[in-house]
């Protein structure tokens, strides 16, 4: 982001574009709209942390930036339902949660339950599907349909009287793809003879010439893995990805293995796949879980979270040797059916490296055509321009690189170099009379998750990097083993964690219980007592704050 510069006051029938996340990072994506006092917003994502964020669980977009501004805002339009286009909604709502929702079925319906996790009622879900206009205060909203690595996905016209603006969300332009729903290229044109005044083209692929390869292609090299195992098959993907489910679906029923979802999210969201539509099931193909070792293990296949090396995620638990039910060895293997996120490539290859170590077979996109991006390569987005001719482009999701390449095809399709605005996060362009323009910056800084803390945890992320990346507790107690009592204590010290010390008390308290359960049961030694206390405050932080810090217990006897 560039430095904050206090853009000047609006002007009447001026169109204010304001990228809060999304330009410079793949993730947190989010725009916010404003003409004649109203707002509306296009995506609200959420960034996953890399390693120099240690201990954090998410990254929001600048929602300060509308702090006190809530009441302006008159839709949120969600074009896709991907966590980085829709994984911070439940924060945003937080703050008024009867702001207007807008997207397709299947984005709404994964909003919904997370709406439901953060216990957020009143809220409002308006289902759109491509065709759609919908008019909203000072806005005119058009929905088109786009092709992309999710079903339901739209990209959105937003009319307003200072000119059309085209935000694609991500696509890309499979001709042939599983679902048989096309990027809507005869809208785009359609729209380029009406005349686009500001063209927002998804960046991630901007660098890769040609065309994507179609999702289909995949299909030949997923089954040679299905041939070739002959043990159990775990295959990692995001838990969105209902189109390559729909593969391993297919794949597992031709090769006569019963499929096991595994991970929350996966469970959650291709359950409401399955519900809606999107996903079709053959009878008799799900087993639960707990089912998992009543059949034999090359009769199994496992779908699995954590395809991009998250530490908590169930393929990570499992690498670790963690994961209370499935374990991998010599003769299994693992398929990571997606792609690599920028910034994710360390924890991805260290899961990888420990599945290897542990003697499973890991396949991935480094060494088989397993998996196919979701967004248009250079070739598409130089289509895109050509048929929309737009007046100003401005390059959106995507790191610098990927902006500054998608700008050089705007300026190679006729779109003047003035034109062409490759901004960042917090830089505020202006649009007016056909023309688009930087005018000022505000402050779009990173706002992190961690457990149920939100905001600036800069001295808690210094905390973490010194002391480990889940943080550190001890906890010391003076007891008497003659007496069978606590002297004093336990007290609890944190560092690394974004809570106060008072959070603990409920810890305090349990590991009290416990330490005298045990003396009274015949505990007699302070080790003994010690791995009580470390098993106690480590269950307790588990559950509570999802965090598995180092703990030092001490125990004195007396």
């Amino acid at each position: 982001m560039n430095d904050v510069k206090t853009p000047p006051k609006l002007a009447p029938g001026t169109l204010r574009v304001i990228p809060l996340g999304g330009l410079g990072d793949v993730g947190r994506n989010m725009t916010a709209f404003e003409i004649d006092g109203q707002i509306a917003l296009v995506d609200c994502g959420v960034l996953f942390p890399e390693d120099h964020h240690p201990g954090v669980d998410l990254i929001l977009p600048a929602l300060d930036y509308l702090e006190g501004r809530e009441q302006d805002i008159v839709a949120l339009v969600l074009t896709h339902g991907h966590e980085d286009h829709i994984g911070a909604v439940p924060y945003l709502l937080k703050r008024r949660p009867d702001i207007p929702v807008y997207g397709s079925k299947l984005t709404l319906a994964f909003v919904a339950a997370k709406l439901r996790e953060h216990r957020i009622r009143n809220f409002t879900l308006d289902a759109v599907e491509e065709g759609d206009i919908l008019e909203i205060g000072n806005y005119e909203f058009e929905f088109l349909a786009v092709n992309h690595s999710i079903p339901d996905a739209l990209a959105v016209a937003i009319r307003t009287k200072a000119g059309l603006v085209l935000h694609t969300g991500d696509f890309k332009m499979d001709q042939l793809p599983l679902d048989g729903r096309i990027t809507d290229l005869r809208g785009f044109a359609r729209l380029g003879e009406e005349g686009v005044d500001l063209f927002m083209a998804d960046s991630t692929n901007a660098e890769v010439p040609g065309f994507t390869t179609p999702e289909r292609d995949t299909v030949p090299a997923i089954q040679r893995v299905f041939e070739s195992s002959t043990g159990k098959l775990i295959v990692a993907c995001f838990a969105s990805h209902v189109h390559r489910v729909q593969q391993i679906l297919n794949q597992a029923v031709r090769y006569d293995r019963k499929v096991v979802y595994v991970g929350r999210s996966m469970v959650r969201n291709m359950s409401t796949a399955r519900d809606l539509g999107y996903l079709q099931v053959p009878a008799g193909t799900l087993i639960e879980l707990k089912d998992i070792d009543k059949y034999p293990k090359d009769k199994v296949v496992i779908v699995s979270t954590g395809s991009q090396g998250e530490p908590l995620a169930a393929l990570s638990r499992i690498a670790n040797k963690d994961h209370p039910v499935i374990e991998v060895g010599p003769g299994d293997t693992v398929l990571l059916a997606s792609s690599l996120i920028p910034g994710n490539e360390n924890s991805v290859y260290r899961v990888i490296n420990a599945l290897s170590k542990l003697g499973a077979n890991v396949v991935h996109k480094g060494n088989a055509l397993v998996h196919v991006s979701g967004h248009a390569s250079a070739g598409e987005l130089l289509y895109c321009y050509n048929i929309l001719r737009p007046k100003n482009a401005l390059p959106v999701h995507g790191e610098a690189r990927h902006l500054i390449a998608n700008g050089k095809l705007a300026e190679l399709t006729g779109v003047p170099h003035e034109r062409v605005l490759v901004i960042g996060d917090g830089d505020v362009v202006d649009l007016k009379d056909g023309v688009a323009k930087q005018v000022g910056s505000i402050d779009a800084s990173y706002i992190f998750v961690d457990g149920s803390f939100v905001g600036d945890i800069s001295d808690s992320i210094m905390d973490r990097r010194i002391l480990g990346e889940e943080g550190f507790v001890s906890v010391i107690t003076v007891v008497d083993l003659h007496n069978r009592k606590i002297v004093s204590g336990p007290e609890v010290q944190i560092r690394g964690l974004a809570e106060d010390d008072s959070v603990f008390e409920d810890a305090r308290s349990r590991v009290a219980k416990a330490l005298e359960d045990a003396m009274n049961d015949g505990v007699n030694d302070a080790y003994r007592l010690q791995q009580i206390t470390r098993r106690t405050v480590g269950q307790w932080v588990s559950k509570r704050l999802r965090r598995r810090p180092m703990i030092v217990p001490v125990v004195v006897t007396t």
